[in-house]
């Protein structure tokens, strides 16, 4: 019978633990910026690097052609509304200098021979000429400038044609890039799983168990957190098909155990009393029967009867008495309460 672990030994469980988580902690930093870094072994694309150089610059160059015209256009097309505004009012001021002129005179009979009549309207269609003239230029400056947006409203379209092209190469190749990180990250995670599920598989009940630990504590945060942020699109399929084969070997494995479990217990049943009770350390069974279930197969048990002293499902001693002070103990405790001495059953070497 193997005897209980100490409370110091407890603590330096708890502390190695600690240390196992200490140094998952610092590995998982490291990977975190491991990972993060590797898109930096790829140069980063700009969409000037698809674009076709020679009609790109003939299609800026046009565009810069255009917009320069329709600054000088508009520019024209305001002096020439500031002249038409200018005009329009010569000619408003002439009409009502010759209104007033015309109440303050008498009218003669014929028109024709009054020299001053005949003066003030031949300034008046001058000015209305004058008028029309830059009317007429400010609609031409118009039409220009209609000419113009529809020169440059195609200009674009051809632009954004040529840019759709360069933007398709440039997707094409971003997700080239990230497939290519992609593979760098899963390079580097997968080896880290596998090397963490073998390190279970294999070193996890050596002395240095709690970097074992630490290790596939990382390796699975890794995997599993980590590289989310930067799974592309079909990444997922990767992370999740992972865990799927993950989950099925592990619940295989728990399955074989189980069944494993069951007929190692099946066969412990039909073993000796006292070779089974050796078997089983002193605080698990002690913890088994505060639960109220058996020690060696784990069924439920009635401690209030005191006459209780074997299991009823496996047959296994639960209770005996004391040799030296005929106290009711523990089967599994190497010490009596009572007295002290040492039970000659619960002893390594000792027989019931």
């Amino acid at each position: 019978m193997r005897s209980g672990k100490r409370l110091s030994e407890r603590w330096f469980n708890l502390v190695l633990w600690l240390v196992a988580l200490a140094f998952a902690g610092f590995l998982i930093g490291l990977g975190s910026l491991v990972v993060g870094d590797l898109p930096q072994v790829e140069h980063r694309f700009t969409l000037e690097q698809f674009l076709a150089s020679d009609q790109a610059k003939a299609s800026a160059d046009a565009l810069k052609q255009i917009r320069r015209e329709q600054d000088d256009n508009r520019r024209q097309a305001e002096q020439a509304q500031l002249a038409l505004d200018a005009a329009r009012s010569a000619s408003e001021a002439a009409r009502e200098t010759f209104a007033n002129w015309l109440k303050t005179r008498d009218a003669t009979q014929r028109v024709d021979q009054d020299p001053g009549l005949i003066a003030r309207t031949e300034r008046l269609d001058a000015l209305k000429a004058a008028e029309r003239n830059v009317e007429e230029r400010l609609e031409e400056l118009n039409r220009t400038g209609l000419e113009l947006s529809e020169r440059q409203s195609t200009q674009i379209g051809i632009d954004t044609d040529l840019r759709a092209a360069a933007r398709e190469k440039l997707d094409a190749a971003e997700r080239g890039q990230e497939l290519r990180v992609f593979a760098y990250r899963l390079a580097l995670t997968l080896p880290l799983l596998a090397l963490a599920g073998w390190l279970l598989l294999k070193r996890r009940h050596t002395r240095n168990w709690p970097f074992v630990w630490g290790f596939a504590f990382a390796a699975a945060f890794a995997f599993f957190v980590e590289l989310v942020p930067y799974l592309p699109s079909y990444g997922g399929y990767v992370q999740y098909g992972v865990g799927v084969v993950a989950t099925l070997v592990a619940g295989r494995a728990v399955i074989n155990a189980l069944h494993a479990y069951n007929e190692r217990q099946k066969a412990a049943e039909l073993r000796p009393d006292e070779e089974r009770r050796t078997e089983i350390a002193t605080d698990q069974a002690l913890q088994r029967l505060a639960k109220k279930v058996c020690p060696g197969c784990e069924r439920p048990i009635d401690l209030a009867n005191p006459d209780a002293n074997f299991c009823p499902h496996c047959g296994i001693g639960l209770f005996e008495r004391c040799p030296a002070c005929a106290h009711r103990k523990s089967t599994f405790e190497r010490f009596c309460y009572a007295c002290g001495q040492t039970s000659v059953a619960a002893s390594p070497t000792g027989s019931a």
